[in-house]
Order: C-alpha cells, then structure tokens, then sequence
C-alpha cells in the first residue's frame, strides 16, 4: 500500500519540541500515559461488544502487553482493544483533537517552574505525545475491531509523521518505541529493563482493571529472573479497583495515583472521599476533590462529571448526571450494580436511580467538606480559595442543600483582615440589638473597604461581609435568610444602627435636619430627577458628602449590568442620592441655597456631589465630560 506523509499541525509541532526537551520532570510517566490509553481502549472495545451483537471481536481475554527488545532498544506496549480506523488515526494521533491547545502552550511558556508545567500538561489529552522523550521514532500499528485493514502511523517527532494502511494487523493497537540511549543524569533510564518496567507499572497502573502483561524473557539471566514459569507472560498489575476494596488494604498513595490517573492532574488530591451505599440499589464511589481549581473551570466546554462504572464495567466518562453542576470540580469512579449495560446520557437523565445517586453524592460531597473545616481547618481554606466561587452557585440551583452550603461557605468580612469567617461565626459575633447579616458587593476588598456606605458600620464596630464574586451578586438575592437573620446589603435602603436610646436620640436629630435640609433635598429631588429617584439626608455617612444607594429591593447596579452583559434587557433603575449633614460641603451647600444664592450654582453642586458619590463606590458616570466641565469651573473660581 503507499505511504502518505503529512506535516503536523503548527502547534502539534511546538508541543512535540516540548516534549522531546522535557517537559516532565520524571520521563516514566511516558509509561503510565500508554497503559493508560490501552486501557481505555479496552472499556471501549467491552462497551462495543455489548452494544454491536455483530462486530465479531473476541472479548474472552482482554489484556495489555508490554514487549522489550534491550538488543534493539525498543520498548512496545499493545492492546487488543478497540484499535482505531484510518481517518481516526489521522484526527486523533496526527493533530490535537483539542481546541484549548494554543492556550495551554501560552500557559506553559509563561509558566517558569517545571511542577507549574507538569500541572498543565496534565490538562490536555497530549498523553501519547509524551512517548517523544525517550523515543527517537514512534511507530503505531492498528486495526480498528470488525475491519480487515489496518493502519501504520511512523514519525520521528521531527514534523511530519508517515500513514500506511496495512492488509494485515492484530486487532488493537501496539506502539512500539524506538529508544534513546540511556542518559541516568536526564532522567533517560533503561526502559527494556523488566525490571525498571515493574517498578513503572506498579507505580502508576496497578489498579488498571485489565491485566498488564510482560511478554516472558527468551533466556531469562539471575538479575532479571521472576517466579513466572519459563515462557509464560508475568501479570504486573493486581487489577483490583480500589473502590472495591476496604479502607484498610488501599493506602492514601495508591489513592492519590488512582485521582492522577482519572483527573490528569499531577498532584494529589486535597481530599479523598469513599461511598458505599447498600439495600435496594448498590452502588459504590471514590470521589475526590482536588488541590486546585483548574484553569477552564468557568469555560463552557469544560469537562465535568466522574466516570461510570456498571459492576466494574466502564460505561462513560464525565458523566454530569451524577453530581450537580456547581460540583464540577470533584473527579472520581462511581460503580452501580444494577444499571443497565447500555445506559445513555439521555436515559441517566430520566432515570430514578441515578437521581437518587445524585442527591447521595452531592450530600456526601458537601458533608466531607463540612468535617474538612472542623478537622483541617488548613486544607479547608485550600479548599475555598479554590472552588469557593463555584460552590456558592449551588446557593441558586440546589435548593435541598441550601442550608448545608451556607453552612460549609466561608466570607471576607470587616472583622479579620486575613482570614474569613462562616455565617455561624458572623452571628455569634454580633452586637447587642443587632437584627441583620450586613454585606456589601463590589469588585475588590479594597474597594468595598473604601465605600462610603461602609463609614456608619465602622463608626460603630459592626461586622460586614465583603462580598467580591460575581456570583454574590446574584445568591445574596436569592437566599432570604440564615439562621433566622436577614441578609441586608448595607447599600441598599435605609440604615438603622444603634441602641434604642440612640435610635432615638437620632430620630429627633434627624427630623431637625430634616427641616432644615427641607428645601435643598426638595429642589436637588426635582432638578436631579433624571439621574436619581430621590435626594435624602443620610444616617451611614460620618466623613464622605454624599454616597448612592439602591431601594430595598431593586437590582444593583453590578448586577443590572450583568443581566446587559448577558444580552437580557432590563429597565434603568433610578438610584437615590444621600447627603451627609455634618459634611462642612453639604453644610455650606444648604447655607447658600438658604440665602437665596444661584440657584444654577447649587443645583451643580450637587451634580458634582452625585458624580463623586458615583466614583467613590467604583461605579460609572453617564456623562464624564460635563462632570469634568462642572468640576474646572468649581476649581477656577476657587482661585
């Protein structure tokens, strides 16, 4: 048949100049990738069989093989999976299947430590690539199960890679690896060493479900001689998946290698959670939370979801109906036993059992983040730092598990600088006479902290949450209470601090400003009227002249500007401006509108008073060139 040579695609090219100069660190995990991908070749093979009565692949031995040749230095691992077609082998070998790849090579040229690397790479489906660090050429052979023809892949890794179809091939695939000469200070070990070869395979694939072979020596030597009998293929692998087996005989190591080979990631877990549910529906799952949020977490495409196991037969990968969505983060294997075999991702959606399963795991999931704060209260604020932000998400979508998630969420707030707090801390913390959770949204912590509304709370020590996640924009609406206290955003409404003395005291204080501001708030409400709903004296104000906020329960201006981002049309809502009496600026406002000054004067005063109040709390000016006018007019007849 003739050969036809391509070229790589532009990145293809950049990521294998990578890999041939090391991107990892540890050059053995080529191993583990190529086990890996044979192993999923075989769930696919068993899941084809099962689904297609007439595809004709024999399915009574399934297994890995892994052949070295220290003569020729040539290292093969092989499958007799699914094997692959020759247009497959064409869009998945000889270019990357992966939209995200420019981004990722962005990423890694700006990442300076090789760890940094080696947790990117682990983001992307470049396993097979991986092959070029120890191998000077990669030849792959297969044959896709119910064709005649197979398929000859050849490259160097220099830029191009050569295709051949073959008339006659094994089912499966074999990649067989034409090695580098050994270089123990690179990393470059002696990979046709059987015995490097078990210590690799026991590292990373001992819990591969299908067995992983080594083809017996011809004249076995003392240094290399196993209890295997002359002749026969010496099983590497135990095969037993650690989620059946008890807590007691699995170690954390063999658990964090189980999390690396599901998730990609390349470092451990930051918690390890088992499930074993028992009665009418048995079903088992190992779930794990990561140490660090991935990068696309936020993007559409990204990959949620565990894989599905039906009595340890592999059914899908990221399957997303068995966890909700604001749980997208956790990585893991659940295993049913009374599923049926050929289950779609249509039918899980409907299904009664997967939806009891959904609820379980999601409960059990936010329970081991819960005994995370009480025992490791460390790994817990990893834990938030990461994926607090797309936790809180469940406060909108999973109302069941409401209260469990605003127990488990923690807030920046007034009361420490560097650490946060739960809402159960927040209340036993607050004052005599204090009825409400006060919060405030904004972009910054440094931002809120330097709101003008935040002035009256200071004054008088009262904690406020600093809310500064997109999200919270939105939840905060949403959730009406905790523990029986309101959640008031201290930009929003009226604001009533104090003891009842004081309250007091303060009610005859303001209806003697309110008399004599009469006028001014009168004349600023109607020639404002454009911009604001009202002009009102303000009881959060101690040092700034003026802030705007919102009415009790009308949209912030954050989030009316989300709703436009998201392309969804929404009514300009008129804020209210409020004026701080004892300010000598609003003082001396009012005293000259009082005398009779212009009136035109005034009235710009206080346009310059809502633009600064504007500005103060990070918002926008609707109109930033009269602002500026007014504000060079103000300041040249100060002179």
């Amino acid at each position: 048949m003739a050969t036809e040579t391509f070229e790589f695609q532009v990145e293809a090219r950049q990521l294998l100049q990578m890999m041939i100069h090391s991107i990892y660190s540890n050059k053995d995990v080529f191993l583990r990738e190529l086990v890996s991908n044979a192993s999923d070749a075989l769930d696919k093979l068993r899941l084809e069989a099962l689904r297609d009565e007439v595809l004709g692949a024999d399915v009574s031995d399934l297994h890995i093989v892994i052949e070295t040749d220290p003569e020729t230095r040539t290292l093969t691992v092989r499958d007799n999976g699914i094997g692959m077609s020759h247009d497959e082998v064409v869009n998945l070998i000889g270019t990357i299947a992966n939209s995200g790849t420019a981004a990722f090579l962005r990423e890694l040229k700006e990442s300076k430590e090789t760890a940094n690397a080696e947790t990117l790479i682990g983001q992307f489906g470049v396993g097979f690539y991986s092959s070029f660090m120890v191998a000077d050429e990669v030849e792959l052979l297969t044959r896709r199960a119910g064709q005649s023809h197979g398929t000859r892949w050849t490259s160097s890794g220099e830029g191009t890679y050569t295709i051949e179809t073959v008339e006659e091939a094994p089912q499966g695939t074999s990649v067989t690896l034409h090695l580098k000469p050994v270089d123990t200070d690179d990393g470059m070990h002696d990979y046709t060493s059987r015995r490097q070869i078990r210590e690799i395979v026991k590292r990373y694939s001992d819990f591969i479900t299908w067995p992983v072979r080594m083809a017996a020596e011809p004249t076995p030597d003392a240094e290399e001689a196993d209890d295997a009998a002359p002749g026969e293929p010496e099983t590497l692998n135990s095969m037993k998946a650690l989620w059946a087996r008890s807590r007691d005989e699995v170690s954390d190591a063999e658990y964090h290698e189980l999390y690396k080979h599901i998730s990609h990631d390349w470092m451990d877990p930051l918690e390890t959670i088992r499930l074993q549910a028992e009665g009418t529906f048995e079903y088992q799952a190992l779930l794990f939370i990561p140490s660090h949020a991935p990068h696309d977490l936020f993007t559409q495409g990204y990959q949620r979801g565990v894989q599905l196991y039906v009595k340890r037969v592999f059914i899908m990968d990221d399957c997303e109906a068995l966890l909700p969505s604001y749980l997208r983060f956790v990585k893991g294997v659940v295993d049913a036993q009374d599923l049926s075999l050929n289950v779609s991702r249509e039918i899980l959606q409907q299904d009664r059992q997967i939806q009891m399963m959904y609820r379980r795991l999601a409960k059990k999931v936010l329970s081991g983040v819960r005994d995370m704060m009480t025992a490791a209260p460390e790994r817990y604020a990893t834990f938030w730092r990461e994926f607090g932000r797309v936790v809180k998400e469940g406060l909108l979508s999973d109302f069941e598990n409401r209260d469990a998630i605003l127990a488990l969420s923690s807030f920046e707030s007034t009361h420490d600088a560097d650490a946060t707090t739960t809402l159960k801390s927040y209340v036993e913390r607050m004052k005599d006479g204090q009825e409400h959770i006060f919060y405030l949204t904004g972009e910054t912590r440094q931002a809120v902290e330097n709101s003008p509304h935040m002035e009256a709370f200071r004054a008088k020590g009262i904690e406020v949450l600093l809310l500064t996640d997109p999200v919270d924009e939105v939840w905060v609406g949403a959730v009406p209470d905790f523990d029986g206290r309101q959640l008031r955003s201290i930009a929003k409404g009226e604001v009533d601090l104090g003891t009842d003395e004081e309250k007091k005291q303060a009610e005859t204080e303001r209806e003697k400003q309110q008399q004599e501001y009469a006028g001014l708030l009168t004349l600023l409400t109607d020639r404002l009227g454009e911009q604001v709903k009202e002009v009102r004296l303000s009881s959060r104000l101690t040092v700034s002249p003026a802030c705007v906020v919102s009415d009790t329960h009308d949209v912030s201006p954050a989030l009316e500007s989300m709703y436009r981002a998201m392309g969804q049309e929404v009514p300009r809502v008129k804020r209210i401006l409020e004026l701080n009496a004892e300010h000598p600026l609003v003082a001396g406002l009012n005293k000259a509108h009082g005398a009779g000054g212009d009136e035109t004067a005034v009235v710009e005063t206080g346009e310059l008073l809502y633009g600064m109040a504007l500005l103060a709390e990070g918002g926008e000016l609707s109109d930033a060139a009269r602002f500026i006018k007014l504000m060079a007019d103000r300041l040249e007849r100060s002179l």
